[in-house]
């Protein structure tokens, strides 16, 4: 083999060795984890304040909710195969509007008030936002 034709091979390597964004070694280390982490923690705290009556309803649907979209988010890093990466993300996607929905009921119950509801709402949607994009690059990884 010519020596150009081995010096194109290498630098089509190091190329596409540097276009590749590192993926981060630890679930906890994604930044869309260390949010739902974040918003998870407050959705604790809050529901801490609901009523008793709401302890296995709402408060209790509500945290099931917040921690699935990290847990979500961490077991689908911890996947091997496209595909199950992919179910394991729709379904923290899907998580997040769970728990947006329980916080619009606390909100209607008036458990939180509108600042708290809108402030938390906004922040699940950059989540989901970030959500979409982590599942983009996964795509795009998977089409190279």
């Amino acid at each position: 083999m010519d020596l150009r034709l081995k010096v194109n091979r290498v630098n089509t390597v190091v190329n596409k060795v540097n276009k590749r964004k590192e993926t981060p070694y630890k679930f906890y280390q994604l930044d869309i984890w260390k949010d739902g982490y974040k918003l998870a923690m407050e959705v604790y705290d809050i529901t801490d304040k609901y009523p008793s009556e709401e302890k296995y309803a709402l408060t209790s649907q509500s945290r099931k909710s917040v921690n699935s979209v990290i847990a979500n988010i961490a077991e689908a890093h911890g996947r091997y195969r496209y595909a199950d990466k992919m179910r394991v993300l729709y379904i923290a996607r899907g998580e997040v509007q769970e728990t947006q929905s329980h916080l619009a009921v606390a909100w209607g119950r008036k458990y939180i008030d509108i600042k708290t509801f809108q402030n938390l709402s906004r922040r699940y949607e950059k989540l989901k936002i970030g959500i979409n994009n982590y599942i983009n690059s996964i795509q795009r990884k998977q089409k190279q």
